[in-house]
């Protein structure tokens, strides 16, 4: 079994360049998951995003601190059975799920969302414990959890503490790629962040002046999608028979969108 996880995608910029990517590549990959939090202009998805996102080919799209930007995306969290995720760490009277098991290749694939507490403004659950409640009461074939964290020592820690508990464990939030994928000792895939999906010419997706602009002025200023650049970044893991990791590679590629959005 194949899965491929993308990294944010960070606006219009990022959008364009997944859809464009995933049209050359999506026929080798058995599952697909990608983070779409920032998927709306940098901040939030909309329904409309989420069909596209589905489209193109993700089987499931996770989220993070910015789910709840754009109201017209509730609906979709409410809906049964619902392959766009929320951190499963919020308070329970928020909208959606945190966890979702689908099909693929004869088996199933559980996701799990969850939202990090370290450097965060979350109110929500521990994901320590949250993690355990799910794995505990839950089963599938395979298991893969995106860990929406700020803290590098937090998205380690957790990744040991479920370590031969679930096979793949990636970490999102930070649109930067970290160059530390490795098996861990329980046979758990890892990689702290997978990056973003969106221009490299920016700051973390954004327009250099606009950014530069928020951490010099005392005031709040309106951040701009960059453009240009756009980069590919996430993690392609290979599990064999007994679903052990047999390949883990980085993504990481510039890719010129062909795809026009309106």
């Amino acid at each position: 079994m194949r899965i491929l996880f993308l990294g944010d995608v960070v606006g219009r910029p990022g959008r364009r360049t997944v859809i464009s990517y995933l049209s050359r590549v999506r026929d080798i990959y058995d599952f697909i998951v990608i983070n779409g939090e920032n998927a709306a202009g940098g901040f939030g998805i909309t329904p409309g995003i989420v069909h596209s996102l589905l489209e193109a080919g993700a089987d499931v799209i996770t989220s993070g601190n910015h789910i709840w930007k754009q109201n017209s995306i509730i609906p979709v969290l409410s809906g049964d059975d619902s392959v766009v995720l929320r951190p499963a760490n919020y308070p329970n009277n928020r909208p959606g799920t945190g966890c979702v098991t689908r099909e693929a290749a004869g088996k199933t694939i559980q996701v799990i969302n969850l939202h990090g507490r370290v450097f965060t403004e979350f109110d929500g659950d521990c994901p320590f414990k949250v993690a355990d409640r799910i794995l505990n009461s839950t089963s599938a074939d395979v298991r893969v959890i995106d860990f929406h964290a700020e803290a590098t020592s937090e998205k380690l820690a957790l990744a040991h503490y479920v370590d031969g508990r679930v096979n793949v464990f990636v970490g999102t939030h930070t649109h930067v790629q970290t160059a530390d994928e490795q098996v861990l000792p329980g046979g758990t895939a890892y990689l702290t962040d997978l990056g973003m999906c969106g221009s490299s010419k920016g700051v973390i997706g954004m327009e250099v002046k606009s950014s530069i602009s928020r951490f010099l002025s005392d005031r709040y200023s309106k951040l701009m999608l960059a453009q240009g650049g756009e980069m590919i970044n996430g993690l392609d893991v290979m599990l064999d028979e007994n679903f052990a990791v047999s390949k883990l590679r980085r993504v990481y590629e510039y890719v010129q969108a062909t795809e026009e959005l309106t």
